[in-house]
């Protein structure tokens, strides 16, 4: 995967971030038609963020995400928007979700820029995290 430069009105930059968040109380409850769902909302939001998504699993209690952001937009607040928009959706169209959890994630999430590993080495660890 070659690295592919973006820009913007006034920088031009490669900001990969690999970001992990978890279910509430690490709860197991990411699968079949939530999973799918989960994953579309996701793609919705990065869309509308202007971000790229380049790869995104889902696995029972937590979601691996590799995303390039725009610096002046800040990886914080397309996290922030991602589990808002998904905690607050899934919990709507999944009442088994409502009266399992107080919320759907839990407040934290890691975050680690790709710097120091190819793009398509991390793109690689997420894409086979459920082969593992």
């Amino acid at each position: 995967m070659a690295v592919t430069l973006r820009s913007n009105s006034s920088v031009v930059f490669q900001c990969a971030f690999h970001v992990v968040w978890c279910s509430k109380y690490r709860r197991r409850v990411l699968g079949g038609r939530i999973e799918e769902r989960l994953k579309q909302l996701v793609r919705e939001v990065v869309e509308e963020r202007g971000a790229w998504l380049a790869a995104l699993e889902v696995m029972p209690d937590h979601v691996h995400l590799l995303v390039e952001v725009d610096p002046q937009y800040g990886v914080h607040k397309l996290v922030k928007a991602i589990k808002g928009r998904t905690s607050r959706v899934l919990r709507e169209e999944f009442s088994s979700l409502k009266s399992r959890l107080p919320t759907l994630w839990t407040n934290s999430y890691f975050v680690a820029t790709t710097g120091g590993a190819p793009l398509a080495a991390v793109k690689r660890y997420v894409e086979q995290q459920k082969s593992r």
